[in-house]
């Protein structure tokens, strides 16, 4: 009889040690508040619903061509409807189309012009921190202060390459000048240089 009922109280004991791991795989409760947090929203993010696709313009092509009528009964309001309205626009969907290749080629143009000044501008302003720090360094050498002293060779190089790049900078701002009376010239929506 103590067998039967030391089996029994083994298998009860057994049962219930498993109940209590299951429970604690299951809700992984680590006493940390913030780590269980962390948990909650990464479990809430995974079951949350994919949010839904919002549409843009660039995602929606425009339509090739007006919808046709579908009034079957009367073939003189279908020629009526195939004509243009009074007062309204004459392009036809290829120019617009164009319109919107040639703004967006524009735009790009004027976009790397820019990119270019922008660059050249923080080269500048390296080249003009490296030749600040050369007016006042210090050599150890003493052969080479002295060659420094006298020479200048290494202000001198900096000097060169600050004037190079602010002439460069200079063509650069005068190339997206040139850009501005292109698009001017060309017709274009003077929108169309800004960024």
């Amino acid at each position: 009889m103590k067998a039967k009922s030391f089996l029994l109280a083994s298998v009860i004991l057994f049962s219930s040690l498993i109940a209590v791991a299951r429970q604690q795989d299951n809700s992984q409760q680590t006493g940390d508040p913030v780590a269980d947090a962390a948990r909650r929203a990464r479990e809430a993010k995974q079951t949350a619903p994919k949010p839904k696709k919002i549409y843009t313009d660039d995602d929606v092509s425009r339509s090739k061509a007006a919808p046709a009528a579908t009034s079957t009964t009367d073939d003189s309001s279908t020629r009526e409807s195939s004509k243009p309205i009074a007062g309204t626009s004459s392009k036809t969907p290829t120019s617009a189309d164009q319109d919107a290749k040639a703004e967006a080629d524009w735009r790009k143009r004027f976009k790397e012009q820019r990119e270019n000044i922008a660059r050249a501008e923080k080269e500048l302003d390296i080249l003009q921190r490296e030749g600040q720090k050369d007016q006042i360094q210090y050599y150890s050498d003493p052969q080479k202060a002295m060659t420094e002293q006298y020479t200048r060779k290494d202000i001198n190089e900096k000097d060169a390459k600050i004037a190079a790049k602010q002439k460069e900078i200079e063509q650069l701002k005068q190339g997206l000048s040139d850009l501005e009376d292109a698009l001017r010239k060309a017709g274009g929506d003077s929108g169309w240089a800004r960024e």
